[in-house]
Formats: structure tokens, C-alpha cells, sequence
């Protein structure tokens, strides 16, 4: 009989452990496959866009007509879209991600040198931002004071109405850190989620039982409400990532930071298509990689949940 069980739960581990190995698998084969796609799409709309063949340099009169030729030249293996990415991917495995018309610089040069000011301004704005969010939205779900609710909700709907250049505009005026207008900017949208997720935990009727066994407000939160909403914010955490490396366009470009925000808009106004593909591919990356590491945390905080 105990040989019998130990075989049985051997058994089921390693038929969970070859379900967690295929869902593995086919996440990462999404990953890969929605990255080149994007990659893909990327390099159609830029080739597509007005003015793509356009090249301000050629304004220069002191050009000869070999420099002019040599302009065109060099974007002459991009006007075939699908030619141009196949030969992208294969410097890819080469570990060469091309180089910039604009800048005259290796991209993987320019992606090294600038990722870390983007991720330190984004990794602060957004710990600002959920820090500021969490505060005021536990103390109004805590309290369930009016006065409260009314203050959350004018602060975080004028955030929400402002532009994101305008906020990074007042930021360069009042010479307030780049980061600060990026948690303005997301700060709104996760105190109207995490308030109305909070709201509806502690509007639900295990939670009525438990204040009237008289349990503690600290305890119902802890051991009621967290377990119920957590999920649900963690999911919003992986948002939140792509929600800041947009907002950090603007911001890095206005607050003249060095990052991959202010590369990105150089890259737009200049339609340096080696460069704009490679940011896509980036950007994709990471916000996958955030959206799919808030689903692990998930399923490693419902231990109990089958996978499929």
C-alpha cells in the first residue's frame, strides 16, 4: 500500500512537472513568435511611412554627387521590407543588430550604453508611482472616509486628463527629476484599478462575516482582502512596465535624458529603420517578458491551480 502511493504521487509529479515544462514551452514560443512579429510589423510601417526615401543630410549643398549617391546607397537594401528583415535576423544570430544612419553608431552600442538610464527612471518613477497609488488607495478603502475617496479620485482624474509631454514639460519648468513625471503619469491609472479592486474585496460577504466575528481591520486586510486583490495587482504590475517605457518617449526627449525613450524619438524623426526595428524588438521583449513573469508569480502564489 505505500509502495502503491509513493508510485502514485511519482507519478503525478512528473505529469505536473511535464504540464509546467509544456506551458514553458508554448509561452516562450509565444514570446518568440509575437517579438518577430512585431520586428516584422515595425519595419512595414516605417518603409510604408511618407518620407521614408527622404534624407535631410541631402539638403547639404556642400554634397557632391558620390555623398548623395552614397546616401541612397545606403537605405538601397531596405526598400525590399522582407529582404531587409531576413538579413536583420541573420545579423541577429551574429550578434549584429545593425547600424544607425542617424547616429553612425552600432546599435547594440547604442542600446548598451543608454538601457541603464532608462531602466533606473523608469524602475523609479514606477516604485513612486505604486507607492503613492497603494498608500492613497489603502487609506481609502481602510478609513472609507468621503473625504478621502473624493481627494483620490480629483488628484488621480486631473493626473490622468494631463498630456504625458505636458507633465514632462512642468518637469523641465520646475527642474523636478525626470522619474517624477513618470510616476505622475502612471499613478493615476493604478489607484483606479487598485481602488475599485480594493472596494469590491471589502464589499464581499466573507468579509461582512469576518467583521462581525470580530475580526481586526489589519487582520481582514491581511489574511481577506490581499489574498483576493493580489493577483489581480500583480497583473496590473506587469501593465504598469509598458505603461512606463511609453510615458519615458516623451519625458526622456523633453528632460533631454539619455535613454531609450530620447533614442526612440531620435530614431522616429530621423526614420532610422535598422535602429526603430531594433527598439520595437526591444520594447516587445521586455513588456512580455514583465506580463509573463506576473502570470509565474501568480501561478507560484496559487500553488493549488492546475495547469493547462
Amino acid at each position: 500500500m505505500i509502495l502503491r502511493t509513493l508510485i502514485l504521487r511519482t507519478l503525478s509529479r512528473k505529469l505536473l512537472l511535464g504540464r509546467i515544462t509544456q506551458r514553458v514551452a508554448a509561452k516562450l514560443g509565444a514570446i518568440a513568435a509575437i517579438v518577430l512579429l512585431g520586428g516584422l510589423l515595425s519595419a512595414t510601417l516605417v518603409r510604408t511611412a511618407p518620407g521614408f526615401d527622404s534624407d535631410e543630410r541631402e539638403l547639404d549643398p556642400s554634397l557632391s554627387a558620390e555623398s548623395l549617391r552614397a546616401i541612397h546607397q545606403s537605405r538601397a537594401g531596405e526598400h525590399n521590407i522582407l529582404g531587409f528583415y531576413i538579413n536583420y535576423l541573420r545579423g541577429v544570430i551574429h550578434g549584429d543588430l545593425g547600424t544607425s544612419h542617424a547616429l553612425g553608431q552600432p546599435v547594440q552600442t547604442l542600446l548598451r550604453e543608454r538601457w541603464p538610464v532608462t531602466a533606473r527612471v523608469d524602475g523609479i518613477g514606477l516604485f513612486l508611482a505604486w507607492l503613492l497609488a497603494l498608500s492613497l488607495a489603502f487609506t481609502t478603502c481602510f478609513w472609507r472616509r468621503p473625504a478621502f475617496e473624493i481627494f483620490g479620485i480629483t488628484l488621480s482624474g486631473a493626473f490622468l486628463c494631463i498630456p504625458a509631454a505636458v507633465l514632462a514639460l512642468l518637469s523641465v519648468i520646475l527642474e523636478a527629476p525626470g522619474y517624477l513625471a513618470i510616476a505622475l503619469i502612471v499613478f493615476p491609472k493604478i489607484y483606479r484599478y487598485s481602488c475599485n479592486l480594493l472596494a469590491k474585496s471589502y464589499a464581499s460577504p466573507h468579509i461582512t462575516a469576518a467583521r462581525a466575528r470580530g475580526l481586526g481591520e489589519v487582520r481582514i486586510l491581511a489574511w481577506h482582502v490581499l489574498p483576493v486583490a493580489g493577483p489581480q495587482m500583480i497583473a496590473l504590475a506587469g501593465i504598469t512596465v509598458s505603461v512606463a517605457l511609453g510615458a519615458s518617449i516623451p519625458v526622456e526627449a523633453l528632460c533631454g535624458l539619455p535613454g531609450i525613450g530620447q533614442l526612440a524619438w531620435q530614431a522616429a524623426l530621423s526614420r532610422d529603420l535598422p535602429l526603430l526595428v531594433n527598439l520595437t524588438v526591444l520594447v516587445t521583449l521586455v513588456t512580455l517578458l514583465a506580463n509573463s513573469g506576473a502570470d509565474v508569480m501568480i501561478h507560484m502564489l496559487s500553488p493549488r491551480e492546475e495547469f493547462s
